[in-house]
């Protein structure tokens, strides 16, 4: 019964095969356009290290600092050359970022996206199969729902996941493929809790579908109960998600099918209080994850223990250094790259905000890995 009650919100297709949906129409593309590589003649600084945020030198400037003068950069993607994707929520534009701090390069805007509330264009995943088809995946805003677009860079987006619900507050905007090309899609309850505890409806839930939006089990609820899945990340073989709770805390949760988080559901792997959370990106790599907090102005370290649980109280890493931080990624140098959130009309900003970090990590070695 589930799975036909949520069949008639999913759109799916492949070869052509999507419905139109109002400005995400099919239309034949050609060859993608190609990203830029970095530049060869100016070799790529090694990340800035945890000793100096926020220093400048005549010459180079912040060495964490890649990118200035974005709009609300929320959506991250890192690209194989090295280079980053990213979409600012309050414009649409999808910018291609340099770890050499050149200057970076608008790709497109994604069209028609609705930016009223905490809505707009928010997470950012790449094909599992990007170095053959060029597809970006990213979930969107729009009038009446939200919704998982595809499209090649400079492409017209088309649907894969629509009729996720739309609100004023909590859209979610949660974007991963997971190892196995499952794409998982944090959403929210749009301020009402009752939708979250409703397998019939698809707010505040984490979803499990293929890469055309077809649930990879016999319903695409994975996990339900959730407040406003922003961020999802994955440590091993294990998925995690950040959630925006009640009582005035933020999770970040283990994520298991079927379970319900919602209160007194599954318990979470880490409760954050609310005046150091606002949790908007989750990175992991061995037994450390790290948390992009909005409210906290920092990045959470935290070390984890075979069994999941945390070793001892998160550590703060990048601390009011540079406001508001949100989303979170690791590349394969084991740089952390932040984007700062100082635009979005609760944080105050600098005049070069918002702005692109990459920077080693505390738990790192210089130009190690972690």
């Amino acid at each position: 019964m589930t799975a036909l009650l949520l069949g008639g919100l999913l759109l799916a297709g492949c070869g052509g095969g999507y419905e139109p949906a109002g400005p995400f129409r099919d239309v034949p593309q050609g060859q993608p356009p190609q990203v830029a590589p970095p530049q060869e003649s100016s070799p790529i600084p090694a990340p800035g290290r945890p000793s100096t945020p926020g220093a400048e030198d005549a010459q180079a400037g912040d060495p964490n600092v890649v990118a200035t003068d974005l709009v609300v950069p929320t959506g991250l993607a890192l690209l194989p050359d090295g280079t980053a994707v990213v979409g600012e929520r309050d414009t649409g534009r999808l910018l291609q970022v340099f770890p050499d701090r050149a200057q970076p390069r608008e790709l497109m805007t994604v069209p028609s996206v609705d930016t009223g509330g905490d809505g707009g264009l928010l997470g950012l995943a790449l094909s599992p199969t990007f170095a053959e088809d060029g597809l970006l995946y990213a979930y969107v805003s729009t009038a009446t729902d939200n919704r998982v677009v595809r499209f090649p860079i400079g492409g017209t987006p088309n649907p894969v996941l629509t009729g996720i619900p739309r609100g004023e507050v909590h859209n979610g905007g949660g974007l991963l493929f997971g190892p196995d090309g499952v794409l998982y899609v944090g959403t929210g309850d749009v301020g009402d809790p009752a939708l979250a505890a409703d397998p019939a409806s698809l707010a505040g839930k984490v979803l499990a579908v293929d890469v055309f939006g077809q649930p990879v089990g016999a319903d695409p609820v994975l996990t339900r109960g959730h407040r406003d899945v922003t961020a999802l990340c994955q440590g091993g073989d294990q998925l995690y998600g950040t959630d925006d709770a009640l009582q005035g805390t933020d999770e970040f949760n283990a994520l298991v099918a079927g379970g319900d988080y919602g209160p007194g559901g599954v318990a979470p792997v880490l409760e954050v209080p609310g005046e150091e959370g606002g949790l908007g990106g989750c990175a992991v790599t061995g037994p450390y994850v790290f948390l992009g907090a909005l409210d906290g102005k920092q990045v959470h370290v935290v070390e984890l223990d075979g069994a999941r649980v945390p070793v001892e109280e998160p550590t703060a890493f990048l601390d009011e250094d540079y406001g508001r931080l949100r989303s979170v990624a690791l590349d394969a140098e084991g740089a952390l790259w932040i984007t700062t959130s100082n635009r979005d009309g609760v944080g105050t900003p600098a005049e070069d905000d918002d702005k692109v970090l990459r920077v080693l990590p505390p738990t790192s070695s210089a130009g190690s890995p972690l």
